[in-house]
């Protein structure tokens, strides 16, 4: 069972930072700085305290990665996306016996609620076979999401068999959701899950951190 005492020893997370941004000058996104620091780096501090375990998927220079936290590439060619981040990690959780489940984070997006991983373990207690999706305005974020171990057989053979789709695979699964309201301070409300994907994107979030800080108490 997943609950506040075993939080952090039942799930491990994996920081999706394989990406590269044609609208940034195809700058790796992890190490887009946001006032002076990467965006990894931003996701990490912010994850940290949710779980016991980060791994990090991505297939830069490892060297560029911080050592204390594994680093899965996804050694994947044919454009699976996300969802090869996800397979690795829960091929990771299975071989090293770490996480019944995998939480997946996206490096782009350094607002996500600081109670992110509490909040999805609370539905997937009562079903722990299923995926367990972030949601804001009404939208589903599916690289924000809590996967069981025991689906990778089942994500295997979707992505053996071309399928790319992320979201459509998690419903497959009769994934279940969570919704979570905006961020507010000084007056600004932001989805959670904004993310950076241009330079006015970067901007705004430059913006926003400055204006909404560490008033995240209605995260």
């Amino acid at each position: 069972m997943m609950n506040q005492q075993t939080l952090a020893t039942d799930v491990a997370a994996v920081l999706l930072a394989g990406g590269q941004s044609r609208r940034m000058l195809g700058r790796d996104k992890a190490f887009v700085p946001l006032d002076g620091r990467p965006l990894l780096e931003h996701c990490l501090a912010r994850l940290a305290p949710q779980v016991g375990t980060i791994v990090i998927s991505a297939n830069g220079d490892p060297a560029s990665y911080p050592a204390d936290h594994p680093l899965l590439p996804d050694d994947n060619d044919d454009h699976a996306g996300p969802l090869a981040g996800i397979l690795k990690a829960l091929q990771w959780a299975r071989q090293t016996h770490a996480s019944s489940h995998v939480l997946s984070v996206a490096v782009d997006t350094p607002f996500f609620p600081v109670t992110l991983a509490q909040r999805l373990c609370d539905v997937a207690e009562a079903a722990p076979e299923r995926p367990v999706l972030a949601m804001s305005g009404g939208r589903l974020h599916p690289t924000f999401g809590l996967w069981p171990v025991g689906l990778l057989g089942t994500l295997e053979a979707y992505l053996a068999a071309g399928d790319r789709k992320m979201l459509l695979w998690a419903e497959q699964q009769g994934a279940l959701s969570v919704a979570f309201e905006p961020l507010v301070g000084h007056g600004r409300s932001v989805d959670p899950f904004f993310n950076i994907n241009t330079a006015e994107d970067l901007a705004l979030a430059e913006g926003l951190l400055a204006e909404i800080g560490k008033e995240e108490g209605n995260v």
